[in-house]
């Protein structure tokens, strides 16, 4: 463990010592400012050296032990050890949208790695370049470090196929994506399809419902409508947390909102897209919400380039969004839907039915709260994160940060993709059973070499056996 943590470091090292070729090659293969791509870097780097923190320390094995009692009745009780161990070499994919942060060297790689497994990363075809640079930091490090050779390697292609080879590839023995529901399915039924099924931590589609309710509407929605555009549009609206959905109670302070979103998003300017494939895509997704019977447009930011994506806001009524699925399906970019409700009990019969998501955010009084029944219930089974008073955009890299949600949010909203504890998607747990101290992990044995937290006999504690 402590190897890899000083190899883990040494990769931040070398990502930070590129210097500005890693943001001006970055910059022109995705259209992304230097000042968002150096901010995305300082997260890469400092995901690799949490990572490095949490392997020195040691607790995250979760080491589990309970000791023989020989005269238990009516059998005797086997002396029983567990801990977590890798699963296995981990294919990942690049996002698109993070070309630092999700991409060769990013938190699902470095998970991986700090997890003890081989990682085959398949690069975004939309920064080669980018890629590039990053995997060289990485084998430097692991020359540096003297680490096994096949520790990391890389692909590059355009076709699907590629793809598909590694998920299907027999050595391979789990799966990191972000990305879009289609391709994340893709994968998904590759995996189980397998003579040998694997598992695939996919990130798909979120549109991040936000629900204002009465009094907090009334007392500030002129800011919450700031803010909210300012969330809708942050980096072209090309987040997987930018608030897609907007949900109040229809009426005169509905409709001052509406209109004051609306002069935000005519004041914001349409910005470039990571990719043609991506500017097509929001193109077509704001067409078809646009046609859909029902809805209305209020505000488009300036028409830009060809590669521009302009910012959008609709407008629906909840008995249309209840009868139209469509209108859920996660358009990525920088338009929002809002939905003008009969009143709260409207909204918590929509929240019931909305599909799964990273995050829901609830704009809200005291009283609002008081008010409100269960609608904070119901948005905890909806979503990974609920954001109280504030905007989705912004997912901090911290042991509590959930980046995951129910489906089709992710594949599987038991783990996270963001903080310390992504770990425990590519690790799985082993028990050893009667086994001599000299065979066992240093982390079961009697004595706490490590001084890590163990359950002892169902206590926590950091002292021997």
């Amino acid at each position: 463990a402590r190897e890899r943590a000083d190899f883990l470091r040494l990769v931040a090292d070398n990502i930070d010592a590129i210097g500005d070729a890693l943001t001006e090659r970055a910059g022109a293969e995705t259209g992304l400012p230097a000042a968002r791509l150096n901010g995305e870097r300082g997260r890469t780097v400092n995901q690799l050296r949490m990572f490095a923190s949490l392997l020195e320390e040691g607790s995250w094995v979760d080491a589990h032990i309970d000791r023989a009692d020989p005269d238990r009745q009516p059998l005797p009780k086997p002396d029983l050890r567990r801990m977590s161990a890798p699963i296995g070499p981990v294919a990942v994919f690049g996002a698109s949208n993070f070309p630092l942060a999700y991409s060769v060297c990013g938190g699902d790689t470095a998970s991986a790695l700090a997890a003890g497994n081989p990682v085959v990363i398949k690069a975004h075809p939309a920064h080669p370049g980018t890629c590039e640079l990053m995997a060289g930091a990485l084998l430097q490090a692991i020359e540096q470090a003297g680490m096994p050779a096949g520790l990391f390697s890389m692909v590059h292609g355009h076709s699907h196929e590629v793809g598909m080879n590694l998920v299907r590839h027999p050595l391979t023995c789990a799966v990191g994506f972000t990305g879009s529901l289609q391709g994340g399915r893709a994968l998904m039924d590759a995996a189980a399809a397998r003579p040998v099924p694997i598992t695939v931590f996919a990130e798909m589609g979120s549109v991040n419902p936000s629900f204002i309710l009465p009094g907090a509407m009334k007392e500030r929605g002129s800011s919450i409508a700031e803010g909210f555009v300012g969330s809708l549009t942050l980096g072209a609206g090309q987040f997987c947390t930018n608030p897609g959905l907007v949900f109040g109670v229809a009426g005169e302070a509905f409709d001052r909102f509406a209109a004051e979103a609306g002069r935000q998003i005519e004041a914001t300017e349409s910005a470039t897209m990571l990719h043609a494939g991506i500017c097509s895509a929001y193109a077509e997704g704001v067409e078809k919400i646009e046609a859909t019977q029902g809805v209305s447009v209020i505000a488009r930011s300036p028409e830009g380039g060809k590669t521009q994506g302009r910012g959008v806001l609709f407008r629906t009524d909840a008995e249309t969004f209840a009868q139209t699925p469509a209108l859920q399906e996660e358009v990525f970019g920088p338009a929002s839907l809002l939905v003008a409700c009969e009143d709260v009990a409207a909204m918590q019969r929509l929240a019931i039915g909305l599909n799964g998501n990273l995050t829901a955010s609830l704009h809200a009084t005291a009283e609002d709260l008081d008010e409100s029944g269960p609608l904070v219930e119901l948005l905890s089974n909806v979503a990974g994160r609920l954001v109280f008073n504030g905007y989705p955009t912004g997912v901090d890299v911290a042991p509590s940060m959930i980046h995951g949600g129910p489906y089709p949010a992710t594949s599987d909203a038991r783990v996270t993709s963001v903080g310390a504890t992504a770990i425990q998607r590519f690790v799985r747990p082993i028990c050893y059973q009667n086994a001599p101290q000299s065979i066992l992990p240093e982390e079961l044995r009697d004595i706490n070499i490590k001084g890590i937290w163990r359950l002892v006999d169902n206590e926590r504690t950091k002292e021997d056996c």
